[in-house]
């Protein structure tokens, strides 16, 4: 029995130091992804025999193969996937053999799903890109083959499949072959591996096949078993993101996280970033006691030797070698959101463990990813891969991504459905992140403003065209004036005779006009003013943009309200009836959508009230709130 025990624990320990390869299965629709995946379980003997009599059940009431196995039902474990015989999501499998242990992401081959292979690629260590020997590359495979470039995935398996289906043709396979080394250097991916095989078959999956005797590598799972994993350079310098400040009680105060490069040992000198601290590690501490030493991949709390003030997000590197720290970057893109990407929109950003503010401040150029053309574009639509420049509302510490994928990789958020709506890699920072500083002004917002006996404010009067915006805010800036006050209008047609002349009214340039505004605005209430925003300001993300540059209390959201119908009839400028004849395209409330407030600070219904009473509604409000030193 001892003997037993003592097998078992032998295996469990030899299973647990084996080496892990992540891997994911790409390609075009129908090329025999998750065929490949359901053999190689199948053949491996990992599959239960309970597994195995449902996958027979289920090959006969949705299988592709006549009754016969149908081995892709091992991974479209959708309802959806199987009726269309299609992947949609990224489907996991584990599976081992006695040389090591996988990790495979079976990823789906149609160009909407695009966003999906991305996920499944982001930490990957090798491509298996499946080609069908019948059809050649596809503008898929180039696809799939730019974001595995682009994701850092440096080794790629060419899998020529259903080679049974062109006679096991030698010409055909080499043919190939060569047209996707000629594009693998074209994208800069430096190792690749090519192997035929019928996945359906089993040719040269598990073993040499004899229906190909003219090839001489190694099958699929051969190669899988002995593919070098290439991790970060054992000499890469410590970095180590802070997941969570860890004090349980007033003796202890430690920064746990997961080491993202190098090693780090007691005694090592460190700095914490974005602010520059030094220290020293006292301890490197884990559930199982101290270590002498922790490396790139293990989960520890570090303890300092000094008390120095970090928190989530913070970066603690080795001081021999310190990452940079900059708010403005170049960096790629892909999109994953259904609404196109504006630039200017304000989005969230999480790099690591820190999540800040960000906008994409320009679109370089778009990128064709099935030739790998550079294109002009002023948005993303959905899959779309451009290179942009990006700007944060405060400095991170970085590293390139392809120096460090945590450091370097990032998802943007949308900040008010939390969905995430795009995938990144930081390139470089912009040199002009390092070279403009605030200058520091000796008079300041609260000396201008108590020269003015005035609380500065901006007052956002936001509604559809004719809704009566500029008429009350002119009758508010008459008032205000009247009692000795410091205001002053900027009105949305005002502004585009100068300032924003050179700006349409498409969903991007509206973005940028709000913008800029939105700054000028923040200059003027920094100048001890007064000012009142009259502009249709139609999105809800650019008004809480607007809302972020300032302080607490000092901007109040004037939501001018009146039905369609209503400003429609009072039409002083002619514009519905234009847009309504179709010449003039993207007016807002026709074919241009207005995102009424959700809790505005003043709520004015022009249809049931006069102008007058209604400006004297805004200056009450702005009186009150003057005094009381915040708004609502």
């Amino acid at each position: 029995m001892d003997d037993a025990n003592a097998q078992v624990a032998a295996y469990l320990q030899q299973h647990e130091t084996k080496g892990l390869l992540r891997f994911i299965t790409c390609g075009s629709v129908d090329d025999g992804k998750s065929t490949l995946i359901g053999r190689l379980l199948h053949d491996t003997k990992l599959l239960l025999d309970d597994q195995v009599s449902a996958l027979e059940a289920d090959s006969r009431k949705h299988g592709t193969q006549n009754g016969e196995i149908d081995f892709a039902l091992l991974v479209d474990g959708l309802a959806a996937e199987r009726e269309q015989g299609i992947t949609i999501d990224v489907a996991y499998r584990f599976f081992g053999t006695d040389r090591r242990k996988f990790i495979v992401a079976d990823c789906p081959g149609h160009e909407q799903y695009t966003r999906n292979m991305a996920t499944g690629a982001s930490t990957a260590d090798l491509a298996v890109v499946l080609v069908d020997a019948r059809k050649g590359l596809l503008t898929q495979t180039r696809r799939h083959s730019y974001i595995v470039k682009l994701l850092g995935i440096k080794r790629v398996l060419l899998a020529v499949n259903k080679m049974d289906l062109v006679g096991f043709d030698q010409a055909v396979f080499e043919g190939i072959a060569g047209h996707y080394r000629a594009l693998a250097a074209q994208l800069g991916i430096a190792h690749v591996d090519c192997i035929p095989l019928s996945a359906l078959r089993g040719d040269n999956m598990i073993t040499r096949s004899a229906a190909m005797p003219w090839y001489h590598g190694p099958a699929l799972l051969e190669h899988l078993e002995t593919v070098p994993v290439e991790g970060s350079s054992a000499h890469a310098a410590f970095r180590m993101p802070v997941q969570w400040v860890c004090r349980p009680n007033q003796d202890f105060r430690g920064f746990a996280g997961t080491v993202a490069a190098g090693k780090v040992a007691p005694g090592d000198a460190v700095v914490v970033l974005p602010s520059g601290r030094r220290s020293s590690v006292a301890r490197v501490v884990t559930a199982d006691g101290d270590l002498a030493q922790a490396v790139e991949g293990q989960a520890v709390t570090l303890t300092l030797a000094d008390e120095i003030d970090a928190s989530r997000g913070d970066v603690i590197a080795a001081v021999s070698d310190v990452p940079e720290v900059a708010d403005q970057f170049a960096a790629h893109l892909l999109w994953m959101g259904d609404a196109p990407l504006l630039p200017g929109r304000p989005y969230l950003l999480k790099v690591g463990a820190r999540t800040v503010g960000a906008s994409i401040t320009e679109i370089k150029h778009k990128v064709d990813v099935n030739t790998q053309d550079a294109l002009a574009a002023k948005h993303l639509e959905l899959n779309e891969v451009a290179v942009c420049n990006l700007h944060l509302d405060q400095p991170i510490a970085f590293a390139p991504y392809a120096d460090n994928k945590v450091l370097g990789g990032f998802i943007l958020i949308d900040r008010q459905s939390n969905a995430t709506v795009a995938a990144g890699t930081l390139d470089f920072a912009l040199r002009r992140a390092g070279n403009i500083h605030w200058q520091h002004l000796d008079v300041d917002k609260a000396a201008r403003a108590r020269s003015k006996h005035q609380s500065p404010r901006c007052l956002w009067f936001t509604g559809l065209s004719g809704a009566g915006k500029s008429t009350i805010a002119n009758l508010v800036d008459k008032k205000l004036l009247a009692m000795g006050r410091h205001a002053y209008v900027l009105d949305g047609d005002n502004v585009r005779h100068g300032l924003n002349k050179d700006l349409g009214f498409t969903d991007e340039d509206r973005v940028e006009n709000i913008r800029r505004v939105a700054e000028v605005a923040k200059l003027m209430v920094d100048a001890g003013l007064i000012v009142l925003v009259s502009f249709i300001s139609p999105f809800r993300a650019e008004r809480d943009m607007a809302r972020s540059l300032f302080d607490a209390g000092e901007f109040l959201e004037v939501f001018v309200d009146t039905p369609l119908a209503e400003a429609e009839r009072r039409d002083v400028k002619g514009l519905y009836a234009k847009a309504r004849r179709g010449e003039l395209r993207n007016f807002t409330g026709i074919d241009s959508p207005y995102e009424a407030p959700l809790t505005p600070e003043l709520h004015l219904r022009t249809d049931a009230a006069d102008p007058v009473a209604l400006a004297d509604e805004v200056v009450t409000a702005l009186l009150q709130a003057q005094k009381n030193g915040l708004s609502r």
